[in-house]
């Protein structure tokens, strides 16, 4: 199988950090979300693909390891690492580096999963998904 992995610089806003200059934690989960988004432009999966081919992809898991802080006026490069399964889920780590020395700031973790329209967990990879790992070479040869 082959590495899929994007990046995403984001500018740290004002609106971002706390009276310590530091960024609040709850703005995390917005830049693991922009990642999300330039991994799908670069590899075709698209949010709206999803809702195009009839499903909703949730996360259901998402997590976060803290290194150092992110201040206000930084530019972090989030890089996202597509993590293949078997199961029907999409899974993610993420790893927040700074773009001024590389070293390290967070690492994450995200899983989501299919529903259909009516809100019914969906336990096969929908055709579509499937589709696309073939492409991307994300499924085991058969033996």
């Amino acid at each position: 199988m082959i590495e899929l992995k994007a990046s995403k610089e984001v500018e740290i806003r004002f609106s971002e950090v706390d009276s310590m200059n530091v960024v609040w934690h709850g703005s995390y989960p917005l830049y693991f979300e922009d990642a999300r988004e330039a991994f799908g432009k670069k590899f075709g999966l698209a949010y709206m693909c999803f809702f195009d081919h009839g499903y909703f992809a949730p996360l259901v898991e998402l997590t976060f390891h803290y290194k150092k802080p992110i201040k206000y006026g930084m530019t972090p490069r989030i890089d996202i690492i597509y993590r293949p399964t078997a199961a029907a889920k999409i899974v993610f780590d993420y790893e927040i580096h700074d773009t001024k020395d590389d070293s390290l700031i967070a690492t994450g973790h995200s899983v989501q999963v299919f529903m259909n329209l009516d809100y019914q967990l969906v336990w096969d990879n929908p055709p579509f998904y499937q589709a696309w790992k073939e492409r991307w070479k994300q499924v085991e040869a058969k033996r």
